[in-house]
């Protein structure tokens, strides 16, 4: 099993004690061997607000790392152009020197489709056609293009990355068609337990493996499973679920209108406009309880360490834990020892 960090913080404070908390946890993760960090694009909302563009956010880790890899979680394809996306990245990996992998998505919250409102319908399919072109463009090929005076053009990009092939993950919400088609392309699966219980993740799993190992994009291998996790550790369970029940309720609830984190079982949301404050408290602090016991990497080493096996038995190749969710950054600094501990207990 391994271990990276993940952000999609939900602001609070300032943005200048958001982003100490990027470097910083970046910085540490890249001295204590963890495997990566993890950061998404998100657009018009204060909820993951802080990371409109991954790459610029990962030039700036790129700079202030190593040896980690670096990698967006995840760049939604259908609001870009393939040319640019290839271009921006292959800076990233010249920056980061052969550091950078990409989790490609396509997109779930149509306000953030302003930037490409012809492309919303077809998200889907778009994702996969341009994860292509990026590829192609990544290795050296290129595509067309009309230029200005309206004539096409072969387009390449520079400046070449380092990496001869960009390794790519496609970010699935639980859908298991996406699973399937991660397969098929022959990328890695980023996914998260919203909307899946470990059983049902398990069975998903099953499917990408199956994909994977029977598609000519693949390597040979089985491919790569990483699950995003909330986390924090401690040296007490009840002080950890103390300290994180504020942040994580707040966290949960300036997400309702664009998750379904308050969706109960079976994947129901409730009607929230129908909902008074007092219920929707009493369904943020239903919401919490479930992430703390069952959806989070909450509590001790040795709890957290138990988890992580019950994880690698349905399969999941590395957890990106995510730490930016409200707790104070000198807190989430403090406690990121606990997770090198953990790391170093799972690794084998």
């Amino acid at each position: 099993m391994q271990l990276s960090l993940s952000y999609f913080a939900a602001e609070e404070g300032s943005a200048a004690d958001a982003y100490r908390l990027l470097l910083e946890g970046a910085r540490f993760a890249d001295r204590e061997g963890f495997t990566a960090v993890w950061t998404p694009e998100r657009h018009f909302h204060p909820f993951g607000g802080l990371y409109p563009n991954p790459a610029v956010t990962a030039a700036a880790l790129a700079a202030a790392t190593d040896r980690i890899r670096i990698r967006a979680g995840s760049v939604v394809l259908p609001l870009h152009d393939p040319i640019r996306v290839a271009e921006e990245w292959a800076f990233v990996d010249n920056i980061a020197g052969g550091r950078v992998d990409v989790s490609f998505a396509s997109g779930w919250h149509s306000r953030d489709f302003v930037l490409a409102p012809d492309d919303y319908a077809d998200r889907r399919q778009l994702t996969e056609d341009r994860i292509a072109e990026v590829r192609r463009l990544w290795a050296g090929g290129t595509v067309t293009r009309r230029d200005g005076s309206g004539q096409d053009s072969e387009i390449t990009v520079y400046p070449r990355p380092l990496q001869p092939e960009l390794p790519v993950w496609l970010t699935s919400s639980g859908n298991p068609d996406t699973f399937v088609a991660a397969g098929r392309l022959g990328t890695g699966l980023l996914t998260h337990l919203l909307g899946q219980d470990l059983d049902t993740l398990a069975e998903r799993i099953r499917l990408y493996r199956e994909a994977y190992r029977a598609s000519p994009l693949g390597d040979g291998g089985d491919g790569h499973v990483t699950l995003m996790l909330h986390t924090f550790l401690g040296d007490d369970v009840d002080r950890v679920r103390a300290a994180v029940r504020g942040p994580m309720s707040r966290y949960l609830r300036s997400s309702l209108h664009l998750t379904g984190l308050l969706a109960r079982p079976g994947g129901r949301m409730p009607d929230l406009s129908r909902l008074s404050e007092r219920d929707l408290d009493f369904l943020v602090g239903q919401a919490f309880e479930r992430y703390f016991d069952r959806h989070g990497l909450f509590g001790t080493v040795e709890t957290a360490a138990a988890l992580a096996e019950r994880l690698a038995g349905t399969g999941v190749d590395e957890i990106a834990c995510l730490i930016d969710f409200g707790v104070p950054t000198d807190e989430v600094l403090a406690s990121l020892p606990r997770l090198a501990e953990l790391a170093r207990n799972v690794a084998g």
